[in-house]
């Protein structure tokens, strides 16, 4: 049988997102976003978990995150996830990690983003039919009257 992975998260970068090249040029971007989840333990008490996800981002959307996300940016990525196993160096052990390979990327709130960026989704289909989202439209070409904030996700029944 034929497994599936897709993660959808929405939360804040925690640091400007770092570009690099690989060996064969292809551009990686490398960044981490705080998740907030909100609940009731069993005494009714409110508490608040945060969640730090890392994700990568390859070549032209690699290069447009790293361009205009910044430290604070409200995101929505969406993408599959990767696990990566190695054995450590120094003790031996064996070692493992779980990214989101980003495949979609959206604004979600006016963070601190650079060329005065406006709202807008980059990534490989757009939510409105998988045709090519904006990775090759520059953000001044975004249209301003699109939607910004923060998505409540506190009525979605998970």
């Amino acid at each position: 049988m034929r497994g599936f992975s897709k993660a959808i998260i929405t939360g804040n970068l925690t640091r400007d997102p770092e570009l690099r090249s690989t060996p064969n040029g292809a551009s990686v971007c490398s960044f981490s976003v705080a998740v907030n989840r909100v609940y009731r333990d069993a005494s009714g008490e409110q508490k608040e978990d945060v969640s730090f996800i890392d994700c990568s981002a390859w070549g032209k959307l690699a290069e447009m995150i790293n361009q205009y996300a910044k430290k604070g940016t409200g995101v929505l990525v969406s993408g599959r996830l990767d696990q990566r196993s190695w054995e450590d160096k120094n003790t031996g052990q064996k070692r493992s990690h779980v990214e989101i390979v980003v495949e979609d990327f959206n604004f979600t709130s006016n963070g601190p983003r650079e060329n005065g960026g406006s709202s807008g989704s980059f990534g490989s289909s757009s939510a409105a039919g998988g045709s090519t989202a904006g990775a090759d439209v520059p953000m001044d070409e975004i249209p301003d009257d699109i939607p910004d904030g923060e998505i409540d996700l506190s009525d979605v029944p998970f």
